[in-house]
């Protein structure tokens, strides 16, 4: 069974003010563990570290960029919603799914590398714990696992391929 953690606000403000935590994951910082399932010239999908439900994910560009739609020409824009779209439909044919949560968070003041997040709600959930429901700080986070991220990561990575 996964329980959930507190979250701790400062311990987080803290973590998201430091180095961008996307450029520092994908130059292989040890500091910034995180599960990759997919990486290519363009676009990188890893796990979230505060996962709100089973299977948060995160679709990020490789180039540091800070704003949805503004720091992309067309082309790039449509080319990470594609990544975003493959992950999304890989990971709702790997886990039981009522409804994709996909929303771009982050801000100039933390986190400013623009990401996407991913988020698959299981079926069942009762109303009231559904749409922003779901990232309400106050309900913590999932603790899941090590492994058993690595081995989701692994298999939306496999999923994200065929």
């Amino acid at each position: 069974m996964t329980t959930r953690s507190p979250w701790q606000p400062d311990a987080y403000l803290d973590l998201a003010r430091r180095a961008c935590f996307i450029c520092e994951l994908l130059a292989g910082n040890p500091d910034y563990p995180h599960h990759i399932a997919h990486r290519d010239d363009h676009a990188v999908v890893f796990a979230s570290r505060f996962p709100s439900v089973r299977g948060h994910f995160l679709v990020a560009p490789i180039e540091h960029r800070e704003h949805a739609v503004g720091d992309f020409t067309t082309d790039e824009y449509l080319a990470l919603q594609s990544v975003v779209h493959r992950a999304g439909r890989a990971l709702t044919d790997l886990l039981p799914t009522e409804r994709l949560y996909v929303l771009s968070l982050g801000s100039q003041q933390a986190n400013r590398h623009v990401h996407w997040h991913l988020a698959p709600l299981p079926p069942g959930v009762p109303y009231d714990q559904q749409q922003t429901a779901v990232f309400e700080p106050g309900r913590g986070y999932l603790d899941i696992a090590d492994d058993e991220l690595a081995e989701l990561a692994r298999s939306l990575g496999e999923q994200m391929t065929t």
